[in-house]
């Protein structure tokens, strides 16, 4: 059986247009009481398998975190089902479930019950949960005193040591110090290896491909697509870039000449070069490579930006992913044309066929454009290795020369 079987499940909520607040006003102004009906979801099948890590991705308001809710029966769906095969633990609200005037420990216990577990079990992964929630100094202190930081730490601590079978994590990750989302992310690939089924909500296209093996893009209430996530993300973030670019009166679907015009920037063109500046499709291990952008702008529109790019192989595995904001540059400054370069030297792959996409956006992840697979090339090497990237390394062996790879 899977460890998650939705079926046709759809959810609409009430949107009151003027609801009195008090009891006089609900009496006195009972006609008043206007609403419409807002299906947020409207025919989503799905099934996870156990030991499967997806992620649900989409706009605001697409419904993914009422999808999250309804599988943790927070929520009822109005037609359609849910079945979940064992212990769920979820994540879906910063804090939730604590009382703000217990102390930490306190809550462990609460939560941790609320989940499932006796007062036994409990006890037996008590100083696990402090541990990892490195708040061993505040842990007899009321949750209220606590940061949102502090609440994320404990919240996670205990939804991981809990022993369930499904985790349902909702933006979770998006708080807390960079060092503690890396301890984050290293234990659900952890638990994930031993067979917990994870489904992910978060915008971070970087974190969901380095865990999730299946993305859902859920638009307006229906699955638009669901694949690898190398196949769905740089659709998603196209599809992305061209929505929040759009304008009321001429809503950008096509990326026309015309249409580019009215972008506050855009790329237009991507060339991969060899040392002497000329256009290739082909390399050798080991060679030096130039990946040069083109944009244009409209000085007075762009604001300031970053690059961004990651390197598929030809079999859709992502080998390396990276962009200006993440090593700390200077955010770009557009004009009416730019050029910008980023050098490979040397470019150690292995032999097989790449493609780079590239993305330009604003310092906030606003996308002004996105290019999926912008440029590809194949690269050469007379050696057979395998994997993804050539080593600098070398051989010795006793009593002969060393030899060098």
């Amino acid at each position: 059986m899977p460890a998650i079987t939705i079926k046709n499940l759809k959810k609409k909520f009430r949107i009151y247009a003027d609801r009195g607040q008090s009891l006089k006003e609900k009496l006195l102004f009972a006609n008043r009481r206007r609403y419409e009906e807002r299906w947020v979801l409207k025919g989503v099948s799905l099934t996870v398998e156990k030991g499967e890590a997806i992620a649900l991705i989409g706009k605001n308001g697409c419904g993914k975190s009422t999808l999250l809710k309804l599988m943790s029966r927070i929520l009822f769906p109005d037609e359609g089902s849910v079945a979940m095969d064992g212990r769920v633990s979820s994540l879906l609200e910063l804090g939730a479930g604590f009382h703000p005037d217990m102390t930490g420990r306190e809550n462990i216990y609460t939560n941790a019950s609320i989940f499932g577990l006796t007062r036994k079990e409990i006890d037996a992964r008590l100083q696990e949960i402090i541990d990892f929630s490195e708040l061993e100094e505040f842990i007899d202190h009321p949750v209220r005193t606590y940061s949102s930081g502090m609440y994320m730490r404990l919240a996670f601590s205990v939804a991981i040591h809990v022993g369930a079978d499904i985790l349902l994590i909702d933006e979770i990750l998006a708080v807390g110090d960079a060092a503690f989302q890396a301890k984050c992310f290293e234990r659900l690939m952890e638990i994930k290896a031993q067979g917990t089924t994870i489904v992910i909500v978060s915008h971070s296209m970087a974190q969901l491909e380095r865990i999730c093996d299946r993305s859902i893009w859920i638009s307006e209430g229906v699955i638009r697509m669901e694949g690898a996530p190398s196949e769905v993300h740089p659709l998603y973030m196209e599809y992305m870039g061209q929505r929040t670019a759009s304008t009321a009166k001429k809503p950008i679907q096509t990326q026309t000449e015309a249409q580019q015009e009215e972008l506050p920037a855009a790329i237009t063109e991507i060339a991969l070069l060899n040392t002497n500046g000329e256009p290739i499709t082909q390399c050798r291990t080991g060679d030096s490579v130039v990946l040069r952008i083109r944009c244009k702008a409209d000085p007075q529109k762009a604001e300031e930006a970053l690059i961004g790019l990651a390197l598929y192989r030809a079999d859709k595995l992502l080998c390396y992913g990276t962009n200006t904001q993440r090593e700390h540059l200077k955010p770009i400054l557009l004009h009416q044309t730019d050029e910008i370069l980023c050098t490979f030297s040397p470019l150690q792959l292995v032999a097989g066929t790449y493609w780079f996409d590239v993305a330009l956006r604003r310092m906030d992840m606003f996308a002004y454009d996105y290019r999926a697979q912008a440029v590809r090339f194949v690269v050469y090497n007379a050696i057979d290795e395998t994997g993804v990237a050539h080593l600098a390394h070398e051989w010795s062996f006793s009593n002969q020369s060393k030899t060098g790879g």
